[in-house]
């Protein structure tokens, strides 16, 4: 009895030194194109299921731009580097993200919360969670895209056949500042202003590279029947093996990851590259692959 009633005193030392269990760190949301912040069948349902599922957790899907119309447009038609630094403006002054959080994008969202991580480290971000994102570049479908015969979509498919490298196409059409051709690499290297920039194409940034190892886990979802993104493995950062436009190779073959200038070859070794797949054309899942294999990063 008398040990018993010793240990007591230590139990509640205990107690409050360890506290209450910690709540899970807030999360960054950044759409795809032609999607929104608060779509109720996309964004805003992924959000209302990780508030169900993680209850208390703070998340934040982010809007650029004034209004849903606007933030849309902008998916499409807003400088990426210009998007970058807004992102990076509202995480900096957002008084809940302060101590680190984790980012889920997806589609060409992945690419853009990629380069927040590499661009913007204060708030640091924690795990980088990207679905369906295009690492390497270059998409030839459109989803999301209002009406898929709709002119809009014929003209962004036109103007990227015709001209993704010229200045103005860069600066003013989203989807050229990732377009990847691999028959046109040298264009590429020299007249991407986002993507060759991002994946150290034209030099070495070792702020981008140590910011990017500061991640914990960088997870990377392909979707194995994906019709929209060409090639489907630059969602696992592969691409089009030099030179052609029909035989890929994986990250681990890439000079991107053989010469390390972005880090993922140490980050791969140290465990923190998590290579997913799921069944499904693009940004098609279930709740449940959801629940038990993306929330885990989360929790």
């Amino acid at each position: 009895m008398a040990a018993l009633r010793a240990a007591v005193p230590v139990l509640a030392l205990l107690g409050l030194c360890l506290g209450p269990a910690a709540a899970a760190a807030p999360l960054v949301i950044w759409h795809g194109m032609g999607d929104s912040c608060c779509n109720p069948v996309s964004m805003g349902y992924i959000r209302k299921l990780v508030e169900k599922k993680i209850p208390g957790i703070y998340v934040l899907s982010l809007k650029i731009g004034s209004n849903l119309i606007q933030d849309m447009e902008n998916s499409f038609f807003m400088n990426v580097n210009d998007q970058v630094r807004e992102v990076c403006s509202q995480l900096a002054t957002d008084p809940q993200l302060q101590g680190g959080y984790n980012a889920m994008g997806f589609s060409q969202g992945g690419q853009f919360l990629r380069a927040v991580a590499q661009r913007c480290p204060a708030p640091p971000m924690l795990n980088l969670i990207s679905i369906g994102g295009q690492h390497q570049g270059r998409v030839y479908g459109f989803p999301r895209c209002p009406g898929e015969s709709s002119r809009l979509c014929d003209w962004i498919r036109k103007t990227l056949d015709l001209g993704a490298y010229t200045k103005a196409v860069q600066e003013h059409l989203v989807q050229a500042e990732y377009w990847h051709d691999p028959l046109k690499e040298e264009d590429y290297r020299k007249s991407s202003i986002f993507l060759a920039d991002i994946n150290q194409e034209r030099g070495i940034n070792e702020t981008y590279k140590k910011n990017l190892m500061a991640l914990k886990k960088f997870v990377m979802v392909k979707f194995l029947n994906d019709t929209m993104v060409d090639p489907p493995i630059s969602e696992w950062f592969g691409f089009y093996k030099s030179g052609q436009a029909k035989e890929t190779i994986p990250l681990q073959e890439t000079s991107l990851y053989k010469e390390d200038r972005l880090g993922l070859q140490e980050m791969d070794k140290a465990g923190k590259l998590v290579f997913l797949g799921v069944k499904g054309d693009h940004l098609h899942f279930s709740e449940e692959w959801f629940d038990s294999t993306i929330l885990p990063f989360l929790q």
